[in-house]
């Protein structure tokens, strides 16, 4: 069974908030750039933490048979990108976030509403 691309993005924030993932973030870019569906950004309180994250994420989507692409900046990096083809997930250790700040870059995009995949939220 093929999932959709919303039933793909559910593994993958729900794998992340499984590892308490910091304020889980999904912005719809479809319609803003042939890169990918969805952007997922999070961050992590800790470098052992985004590890853990990180891995959990590639471990479901491999686990749901969703195909990983690419995983940059793992070695001391303090912004990890999964590539999930039609969902790229920024991981971010705490103070980068802000730094970067996608969410201000891809602003126009709608946000997906994941409140009920993630607990505490």
């Amino acid at each position: 069974m093929t999932l959709s691309n919303l039933e793909k993005l559910e593994v993958v924030v729900k794998a992340a908030d499984d590892r308490l993932a910091q304020d889980i973030m999904v912005m719809d870019v479809a319609q803003l750039t042939p890169l990918a569906d969805y952007f997922m950004v999070t961050h992590a309180s800790n470098e052992k933490q985004l590890g853990a994250i990180v891995e959990s994420i590639v471990d479901a989507a491999e686990e749901a048979n969703i195909a990983v692409k690419n995983v940059e900046g793992k070695d001391g990096g303090k912004w990890i990108l999964i590539d999930l083809y039609d969902i790229i997930v920024h991981v971010f250790y705490y103070s980068e976030r802000a730094h970067y700040n996608l969410e201000k870059v891809w602003k126009d995009a709608p946000l997906v509403d994941v409140a009920e995949w993630v607990t505490g939220e």
